[in-house]
């Protein structure tokens, strides 16, 4: 049997990846205002492409494709002792070497297209990031320097320092291994500026990563599952499952970069497939949340189903379309931004249409959030007789609109769920007991003897009923009325609802009549009382006879007045049976 999770838990799971989502789409935006912001000023066009880092590098890279390595020393600073030109290409391809045996030069979506550079990379204003160099132990970063060309405008070069670095280890790198082993006849023919050879070899190891990856996160998983007894059962395992293909695109791309880098995959190769590998990235998490939100939203639907709890059911199917579109929105935006559109405009025209949308349907959402409160905190479900502001009735229908409610006149009233979730409401089928609270008002003719009879009489009474609860359980004299001696009542019968009650509360008054009509006295009306010569009045034989049994109380030490012994009160506990004796309830029971 699956274990119980409540479900709150599924729902604030749910909430939290719907939260990471929209503060991705948060964190793009936020950037794109940012770059917006920084716009810079209209300058002419570097004849390298300079102007930018991303253009630096893209233009390095274009002049390496094509062999043009006197064009490619035009990215380097070459202060500092590089001014020989032979020295600087040499440099070049130095450069190429170690980037293709264990360097990384960053995708393109993640190097700044704007003069002013990266604001966020902790170096100084001057200097970008944009790739590493990491091989035979010994690793370093690839600085871009802004500096100003000869007519004062910024252009972008690799630093100094970073040249200085590729001089020092230039000697520890050799030929990478695909050039070794590579038959010369696919090294020669080359392809969009590079060997046919490196297309192969990319393909095989694609192909050889993902055959990897498959086996890798089928038998990760299956270990999980060997190991974990837990893993084997819902809803754990589904969400194991939720990350088996995830974790096969994620791993996939992590052998294609590392193998490819370890056999020497020419790094212009590798660059041209940055965009894909970014985006393969990307699409991996975001199909982690989708699986993991599906799993959830279908789980929690098929408790609730089978709760009867349809509203929830209803909320939740919502929610689940409303985070789909969130995601697969999310993932637009992501692959334009890779692929370097400038989506700011498109992210502020969104913006603009999500309030507009917003502002339209503000009554709508205000009913779903109802909705949802009403999911979430359960004040009320489908069957539960209740009184909502002035409407009392039982709830037929929970819906993602509004609440209806069947009134006592077999009428429907139908409440928009935004209200409802605001009103008091007050349910009636959730409580544990009745109050019993009559007020008995007594003649005036009354004597204090039958007063005091009958406040302990009807309290062995309440305290013997074995459906009245004895803690509390009251009756007081309270004062004197205007035409009657009013008996307080206070006390909580036990039932589990309102006709049960009512039969209970019949046979109190019922046994309370005959205390009353026991003392000799009777109840008042609320009117004035005019005696006419029929009239008997108080009869003197009862209540002389009253009168000796509250005597022999006194004398004995016994009358339970003003409260009654705790012994005396556990002895009379349950002695009163219901129903009545003679009741064909009774019978039946």
């Amino acid at each position: 049997m699956a274990p119980s999770i409540p479900f709150k838990t599924y729902i604030l799971s749910f909430f939290l990846l719907l939260i990471s989502v929209f503060n991705t789409q948060a964190q793009i935006f936020q950037q794109a205002n940012t770059q917006d912001e920084n716009k810079d000023t209209e300058i002419p066009a570097d004849s390298l492409g300079r102007r930018s880092p991303q253009g630096t590098v893209n233009g390095f890279m274009d002049a390496v494709s094509q062999y043009k390595y006197k064009r490619a020393i035009g990215y380097f600073d070459l202060k500092g002792g590089f001014e020989d030109q032979e020295e600087a290409i040499d440099l070049v391809k130095s450069l190429i070497i170690m980037l293709d045996q264990g360097g990384t030069i960053f995708p393109n979506a993640w190097i700044s297209d704007k003069q002013s550079g990266s604001r966020d990379d902790g170096l100084q204003a001057d200097l970008d990031r944009v790739g590493r160099i990491s091989a035979n132990g010994k690793s370093f970063d690839l600085i871009l320097r802004k500096q100003n060309d000869s007519d004062g405008f910024p252009v972008w070069r690799f630093s100094t320092e970073t040249l200085q670095n590729i001089a020092s280890v230039k000697d520890d790198f050799k030929d990478p291994l695909i050039n070794r082993f590579m038959p010369s006849f696919l090294d020669n023919k080359n392809r969009f500026g590079f060997a046919a050879g490196q297309w192969l070899a990319i393909m095989f190891i694609v192909a050889l990563s993902y055959f990897l990856a498959v086996w890798l996160s089928k038998g990760l998983v299956f270990f999980v599952k060997k190991v974990w007894k837990k893993a084997r059962t819902a809803p754990t395992e589904g969400i194991i499952d939720a990350f088996s293909l995830p974790l096969r695109l994620y791993l996939t791309i992590a052998l294609y970069l590392k193998v490819s880098q370890m056999i020497g995959i020419s790094v212009i190769v590798r660059q041209q497939f940055s965009y894909v590998t970014v985006i393969v990235f990307w699409a991996a998490v975001l199909l982690l949340v989708w699986r993991i939100a599906d799993f959830i939203t279908r789980f929690s639907e098929d408790r609730m189903s089978l709760r009867g709890n349809l509203a929830a059911v209803s909320a939740i199917m919502f929610l689940r379309r409303a985070f789909y579109i969130a995601i697969i929105i999310t993932g637009i935006i992501l692959t334009l931004s890779t692929l370097g559109f400038d989506i700011t405009t498109w992210l502020a025209a969104l913006g603009i249409g999500g309030i507009a949308i917003a502002l339209g349907a503000q009554k709508t959402v205000e009913n779903f959030v109802g909705s949802v409160t009403l999911v979430l905190d359960r004040p009320i479900r489908v069957g539960d007789f209740c009184k909502v502001s002035d409407t009392t009735g039982t709830v037929e229908q929970i819906g993602m609109r509004s609440t209806k409610i069947r009134t006592l006149d077999r009428t429907i009233v139908t409440i928009p769920n935004g209200e409802f979730s605001s009103l008091k409401i007050e349910n009636y089928t959730q409580r544990d007991m009745f109050w019993f609270h009559p007020v008995l008002s007594m003649r005036y003719e009354t004597t204090p003897d039958q007063m005091r009879y009958l406040l302990v009489e009807i309290r062995k009474l309440l305290y013997a009923h074995s459906r009245v609860e004895p803690d509390p359980a009251r009756i007081r004299f309270t004062g004197f009325g205007a035409d009657s001696l009013p008996l307080e009542i206070f006390a909580y019968v036990k039932a589990v609802d309102f006709n049960e009650f009512l039969g209970i509360k019949e046979d109190l008054l019922l046994r309370i009549m005959d205390i009353v009509e026991e003392s000799g006295t009777g109840f008042a009306f609320p009117s004035q009382t005019i005696y006419m010569a029929k009239d008997e009045g108080v009869s003197p034989e009862k209540a002389e006879k009253i009168k000796a049994k509250v005597d022999e109380w006194r004398k004995q030490g016994i009358m339970e007045i003003p409260a009654f012994d705790p012994e005396t009160i556990d002895a009379l506990k349950g002695s009163i049976e219901f129903p009545p004796e003679g009741s064909s309830q009774r019978e039946k029971e």
